[in-house]
């Protein structure tokens, strides 16, 4: 049966990184049967690189504003889904895939599958440049019959059930998709990989792939701190991580750890204000109220799409096979062409 794998890289204003990303995706040994670029309305060169015949087989969709992270991963799901995809294989423009990622992580699904085991999703291991282990997923907490967390069940295969985890090289079969809906766009950034990843998991659980390795150079460095933070833009979008955090808790989480998280963050408002830190003080302040009110919709793949925020671009190629090339299938609409509106 045909397995179409579509490969997904999110991208914001970091074309240097995304030149390395798009050179390490053409390099599987399984490759793409597509691959799907989601700029989020950069200005650095980004659509002039992407459209300039290097890689005639990528498609470029050009969001017309920032939509953050999560409405770009929730536009790059909708259109590789849109696109047939059987398998989507999703990522940020800082991941590195080895040469094997892709096939190592199609053949944990084919294990699985053939051993009727439920799979939710597969996520790549990911390392930091110095080969230390990086975006750590949180393993399942789901008990086998004799009262035990199963997670290392299947271990000696080189696989861990999880329970959430990370947009850094994660395969979702289509079904996933059609089953559990999307990432929540209106988180913009900081949750929305927690959320869905842990979204699906409260039926069936996702995997680990030991043998999938990916470098991811922007890792972040560990806990995510407005203390530490010195960028006035990346501090504003703390309010997005406060708010996030308390909705995925409120939701996924005990009542006991909400609380915890609520009181904590207002003893940092409190803290910031000693310190005269009066713009994260407010900023934090900001994001807890706005929790209080936050019950985001989830879109589902066939929920309706604002295509006309979109537009798509294909790499310079001959005029006389322009049509075949570039004709496209999204919201039951076909378009051709160069830089056109969907």
């Amino acid at each position: 049966m045909e397995n179409k794998v579509i490969g997904v890289i999110l991208t914001y204003n970091r074309k240097e990184l995304l030149k390395r990303c798009l050179k390490a995706v053409h390099s599987q040994t399984r490759p793409c049967d597509m691959v799907l670029v989601i700029n989020n309305a950069s200005t650095d060169g980004t659509l002039e690189y992407l459209t300039c015949g290097k890689y005639p087989d990528i498609k470029v969709y050009t969001m017309k504003k920032n939509v953050g992270a999560a409405g770009g991963f929730n536009a790059g799901f909708r259109l590789a889904y849109d696109n047939g995809a059987d398998h989507i294989w999703m990522m940020d423009d800082d991941v590195i895939p080895d040469s094997e990622a892709l096939e190592k992580l199609l053949q944990a699904d084919e294990f699985l599958a053939n051993k009727g085991m439920k799979k939710s999703y597969l996520l790549s291991t990911a390392y930091t440049e110095l080969g230390q282990v990086c975006n750590t997923p949180q393993v399942s907490n789901a008990r086998n019959g004799a009262g035990y967390f199963d997670w290392p069940e299947q271990l000696k295969h080189g696989l861990v059930a999880i329970g959430s985890g990370t947009f850094v090289s994660i395969l979702v079969p289509r079904s996933t998709l059609e089953k559990y809906g999307l990432p929540i766009s209106s988180m913009y950034i900081w949750g929305e990989d927690a959320e869905f990843t842990l979204r699906i998991t409260q039926e069936q659980p996702g995997y680990l792939v030991g043998n999938s390795h990916v470098v991811h150079l922007r890792h972040g460095g560990g806990t995510i701190s407005i203390v530490a933070e010195s960028n006035p833009t990346r501090i504003g979008y703390y309010k997005n991580f406060i708010r996030n955090n308390l909705y995925i808790s409120k939701i996924y989480k005990t009542r006991r750890r909400t609380i915890s998280i609520l009181f904590n963050n207002m003893f940092l408002v409190l803290k910031m204000l000693a310190r005269k830190k009066i713009y994260k003080a407010w900023v934090i302040t900001l994001g807890l109220a706005q929790s209080f009110g936050y019950k985001p919709k989830v879109d589902h793949v066939n929920s309706t799409y604002d295509y006309s925020s979109v537009s798509v671009s294909f790499p310079e190629s001959d005029p006389a096979d322009t049509e075949d090339k570039t004709r496209i299938a999204c919201g039951g609409t076909y378009q051709q062409g160069y830089a056109r509106s969907i």
